[in-house]
């Protein structure tokens, strides 16, 4: 009796003592604000060090700590994208005491004077001193979506053409603002402010886009501030951002899965010290595929990225800071991927079949890149930063390139599927039936290597009077590439739907060339602010040379007894000026006008991209409501098409003069936070993104491009959707969140035309709806679950180069994010 008195007796003697200890206790609430635009920021965890106490801002960028023992602490707050943040605080007894904290973007790992110079666009931060039309797709829009490919990260973005290919965005065809889709080959594409195409003067369409699964944020610029950004200076300009080394350790670890056997995983972890940081990355991607192989077989690829960053820099107080940052990366891909589309009639019917004659076809890809980053600041305003970059890439995609008859007939396989009834022998064997002769499929060996190298070096200079800032900055390249093709076919019978190998090619005797490109290239922009005024002039120089060496299909030994050169070469001046007025504190009016150019290939005749490109448009931003709209009309003295397998043509990639083409559009941006001012828990924006392009010849010629023919002036650019539009809605609480978006795109021409479009040269108008739900079990660790194509909708994306191809159809993922 005595026992359960005395127990009973430190029981409520611990329950008192607990009982005033917490009514002793203090409260930290407080909110989280973008560091010079005071903008609450929702997503980040603030947390006492060294104790389990923390919260997860809501939409309002407002925490609340509870119940804390009265002292001293240091109050972290850190999130995606942005530097961890160390704040002292002290509480008192009964105490409920504010803070607010300023918590800064982390872009490229740069420093935040530095980043305007280096990035497109400079941040969340630096979007609104761009003088024209910018977007910035932030670390916790990547975060919040999970992107694996770069056509549905896009989505949001006006002024965006996207031409869909395999339905996982493994080989993306970006345009911007008309400027031509195919393999991206018209947009300068960076990452880490690095040109990413294995060889962007030489053969910029080149199979190759850094894996989107591990980038952290994308920069979109388009106007006449991306001429920084060049070769390719008429459509804009897209920055990868890679994961930037952190401030402390940290990590995380991304498992999901789902539909047709795709796995995922996403991996880091790394450090900053003193004196030095590392990072080490992995995004692994995999998929058994969604089509039907005739008689059984793999559809799917398999996808491995390694990434590895090393840096040292000078101490914090050093009177001239300094770092050196090393940055080594390798992707390897395996996919059994084919151009072979359906018929008309087999796609109404079963549009997620292959046939039999694509059973080979494959793509191998192995993709390196190193490169060194110096970073130097002089003073708070003279910064200087250099880097040196090397890549390398190979790749051969094994395909079916052309069907025999027993009668010597050899059809082009867009004709054969066009209509079939015409070559029914053909037609069967691509189809599974035993062909007739041993040597009914040919199947190319589209074997080349790439090689891209050079050095580059931004001055930025920031100083200012008693009215005017000034910011100069002094940009010089270097660089050279190559692309090496060594290419061959092997021959195959077909026997009871079995692909058997009956001749095997001698490599280099299909295509057996090299084209190569150096060039200087050299920018200076100049950029005034005055009061309300922003205004930047800017002049870039190219200076390339382009040769190519082709040694001939029976010279496989290079040894040049039948060598044929062609060169070319290009000296060009790019003006630029952009014009902004900030009307009032969330209104900015812009305006600006620059030259458009590519460089114009070794092609006998060919000449450079000629255009001047205008727009005029506005910025919006208050309380809930934010958005653009910019008009635009890009005027082409010539434009420029390549021959590129992928739209149907032979696969040469030579260059061909378009003539004059007129380009024009409307890009329009609104998003409203439903529910601002009327649940501070809850967070529902609500994005609508239209785009409206028309693009049409102003003269009539015959060009050898199989990918126009015959044009006559007024015909409408191929693969070109006049009418774009997603909407974009994004419900969030503190632990819980679920987006929904969807996207237009409207009916495509596939070859150039006027008036009603044809049923057999068009892609269909689709409309196709994702979502995804998380779920917070842990401020550390969230449940994760997504649907692609969420009603199913097959439709044709494309009828180029042979056969009707569908997107990707519904597809479930879920799995845990942990982020430590």
């Amino acid at each position: 009796m005595h026992k359960h008195i005395l127990n009973f007796s430190i029981l409520l003697l611990t329950f008192m003592n607990v009982h005033a200890v917490f009514a002793q206790a203090a409260n930290l609430s407080g909110q989280v604000v973008l560091k010079g635009e005071l903008l609450p920021q929702s997503g980040i965890f603030v947390f006492i060090n060294g104790t389990s106490k923390g919260d997860v801002t809501n939409s309002e960028g407002k925490f609340l700590l509870e119940n804390v023992v009265p002292g001293e602490y240091e109050l972290i707050a850190s999130g995606v994208g942005f530097a961890s943040v160390k704040q002292v605080v002290s509480l008192k007894m009964k105490e409920t005491a504010q803070v607010i904290i300023e918590i800064e973007e982390s872009v490229m790992g740069l420093p935040a004077v530095v980043v305007q110079g280096v990035s497109l666009t400079g941040g969340l931060r630096g979007l609104r001193s761009v003088p024209g039309s910018a977007h910035y797709i932030s670390p916790q829009e990547m975060e919040k979506s999970s992107y694996t490919d770069i056509n549905r990260a896009l989505r949001s973005v006006p002024g965006v053409n996207l031409q869909e290919e395999d339905g996982f965005g493994l080989r993306p065809n970006i345009g911007l603002r008309g400027s031509g889709s195919d393999r991206s080959s018209k947009i300068t594409i960076m990452e880490d402010g690095v040109l990413a195409a294995p060889a962007p003067y030489a053969a910029p369409a080149a199979y190759y886009f850094p894996t989107i699964g591990r980038i952290q944020a994308v920069e979109i610029l388009k106007g006449s501030s991306q001429i920084r950004f060049g070769p390719y200076t008429t459509g804009g300009a897209i920055n990868l951002v890679s994961t930037p080394i952190p401030q402390e350790f940290s990590g995380r670890l991304h498992l999901l899965g789902g539909s047709f056997g795709n796995r995922n995983l996403h991996a880091y972890a790394g450090n900053s010290h003193r004196n030095f940081g590392y990072l080490v990355e992995t995004f692994q991607y995999k998929s058994d595929g969604f089509k039907n192989l005739d008689g059984g077989g793999e559809t799917g690829f398999d996808k491995k990225d390694f990434l590895a960053k090393f840096n040292l820099n000078t101490g914090p107080k050093a009177r001239i800071y300094q770092s050196l940052q090393f940055k080594a990366g390798q992707a390897i891909e395996n996919s059994d991927e084919t151009y072979l589309g359906l018929t008309q009639e087999d796609f109404d019917e079963t549009p997620y079949r292959r046939y039999a004659a694509s059973q080979k076809d494959r793509m191998d890809t192995q993709h390196e890149q190193y490169s060194v980053r110096h970073l130097v600041q002089f003073s708070p305003f003279i910064d200087l930063a250099t880097t040196v970059y090397h890549q390398k890439f190979h790749r051969n995609w094994y395909k079916l390139d052309k069907v025999s008859e027993s009668s010597g007939q050899v059809p082009g396989i867009a004709a054969l599927l066009a209509d079939p009834t015409a070559f029914p022998e053909a037609f069967a064997t691509l189809t599974g039936s035993t062909s007739p002769i041993d040597k009914a499929l040919s199947v190319k060996a589209n074997n080349r290597d790439y090689r891209s190298q050079g050095v580059q070096t931004l001055l930025s200079w920031r100083f200012q009077t008693a009215a005017v800032r000034y910011t100069l900055d002094l940009g010089l390249r270097y660089h050279a590439d190559e692309a090496d093709r060594f290419q061959w076919t092997d021959d195959y019978k077909m026997e009871d739907g079995i692909m058997e190998l009956t001749n095997s090619g001698k490599p280099g005797t299909e295509s057996n060339r090299v084209e190569s490109g150096k060039a200087i290239a050299s920018f200076v922009q100049f950029k005034l602010q005055w009061g309300k005024w922003t205004f930047i002039p800017g002049l870039r120089h190219e200076n390339i040379r382009m040769e190519q060496k082709d040694y001939g299909k029976n010279d496989t030994g290079r040894l040049g007894t039948d060598l044929k050169v062609a060169a070319n070469e290009v000296d060009v001046f790019i003006p630029g000026a952009g014009l902004n007025l900030k009307v009032n504190p969330g209104l900015d009016l812009f305006a600006g006008v620059h030259k458009g150019f590519s460089p114009p290939g070794v092609k006998e005749g060919s000449k450079p991209e000629a255009s001047i490109n205008y727009e005029l448009g506005g910025r919006y931003q208050r309380g809930a409501v934010s958005g653009t709209a910019v008009l635009f009309f890009n005027d082409y003295k010539n434009l420029l098409g390549a021959d590129l397998a992928a739209a149907g043509g032979s696969g040469s990639a030579d260059l061909f003069n378009g003539g004059k083409v007129e380009t024009k559009g409307l890009e329009f941006q609104m998003t409203w936070n439903v529910l601002e001012s009327k649940h501070e828990d809850w967070s529902l924006p609500v994005s609508v993104v239209y785009t409206y392009t028309h693009s049409a010849f102003q003269s009539s010629f015959s060009s050898e491009f199989e990918g126009w023919g015959k044009v006559e002036s007024g015909d409408e650019l191929p693969y070109l959707a006049p009418h774009q539009l997603a909407v974009v809605l994004n419900l969030s609480h503190e632990k819980f969140g679920f987006n929904l978006s969807g996207r237009y795109q409207d009916v495509m021409r596939t070859v150039a035309g006027q008036g009603e479009i044809p049923q057999n040269e068009r892609t269909n108008a689709y409309f196709i709806l994702d979502a995804n739900a998380s779920y917070l079990l842990h401020p550390k660790m969230t449940l994760f679950g997504s649907i692609a194509n969420l009603t199913d909708e097959a439709a044709v994306i494309s009828r180029h180069p042979a056969g009707l191809r569908p997107n990707l159809p519904r597809t479930l993922m879920a799995g845990l994010k942990v982020n430590f």
